[in-house]
């Protein structure tokens, strides 16, 4: 937007309502801009979620299902260079509707804690 000073007025001897009239049409204009700058920013964080879900694949685990699970870094498997990222393989005994799971090792021995289904990947055997 440009809006002429009174100084370019002067010198370009501008008649003083058409200098309103001009002033009044960008002003006009600034109001427009902001009104789609607005609605942009609105818009934007639904485009992106939607590209974003385009990509995601819903992943579902049933009580039964042999996973494996991902060695986080502070654990104490992971103390090496070449340790293996994965463990397992263990049996899902508990689906939680937030996504998180209970797991027992081929034993039957418990793991004590809950774990997000992220950190899980399903065993094929």
């Amino acid at each position: 937007m440009e809006i002429p000073s009174l100084r370019n007025v002067v010198e370009d001897e501008i008649d003083d309502d058409e200098w309103v009239k001009t002033l009044l049409e960008q002003l006009s204009l600034i109001d427009k801009k902001r009104l789609a700058a607005v609605c942009h920013g609105q818009l934007y964080p639904q485009r992106m979620a939607r590209s974003y879900n385009k990509e995601v694949h819903p992943r579902k685990f049933e009580v039964g299902q042999q996973v494996l699970r991902c060695i986080l870094p502070h654990q104490v498997e992971a103390k090496f260079k070449f340790a293996p990222n994965w463990q397992g393989p263990f049996i899902i005994t508990r689906v939680l509707s937030n996504g998180a799971l209970y797991l027992t090792d081929i034993e039957g021995k418990c793991v004590k804690m809950a774990i997000n289904f992220d950190a899980v990947k399903r065993y094929y055997v």
